[in-house]
């Protein structure tokens, strides 16, 4: 028997993949990458658009173990383009975390991301 809470969006990757988009042990939560897709799986389209989808969809998992964003320990950012991602976090930051952001969080250029058209992917933990 796991000790283990995971949730999940569903979505068909899920499944074929093998993976959840989040578990919680103890009073740790792991949220797996998460990308600027809505609840039908579709991309939204630009940096900022993209960022704020993923972030409302890390909050959409964070409610569902009772967290919010400020139980946010630490984020890892993974963007196709570090100057606009770094100007698209600047903005979506301060959205999801407020004006006293206090969270760990790395951003890393990469040549290429899961899904065709997809810019950004933030992992996440948080502590409750």
């Amino acid at each position: 028997m796991t000790t283990k809470e995971f949730k999940t969006f569903n979505m068909p990757w899920e499944a074929v993949y093998g993976y959840v988009q989040a578990v919680k042990k103890g009073d740790t939560v792991w949220i797996s990458g998460q990308l600027g897709h809505n609840m039908d799986g579709v991309l939204t389209d630009g940096m900022e658009n993209q960022f704020r989808q993923t972030y409302e969809n890390i909050g959409k998992l964070l409610s569902r173990f009772g967290m919010t964003a400020d139980d946010v320990t630490e984020e890892v950012i993974y963007v196709t383009d570090m100057q606009q991602g770094f100007e698209a976090r600047k903005v979506t930051g301060k959205e999801f975390y407020g004006e006293a952001c206090i969270v760990a969080s790395t951003i890393v250029a990469v040549s290429a991301l899961a899904l065709p058209g997809q810019m950004v992917e933030i992992k996440i933990v948080a502590r409750g």
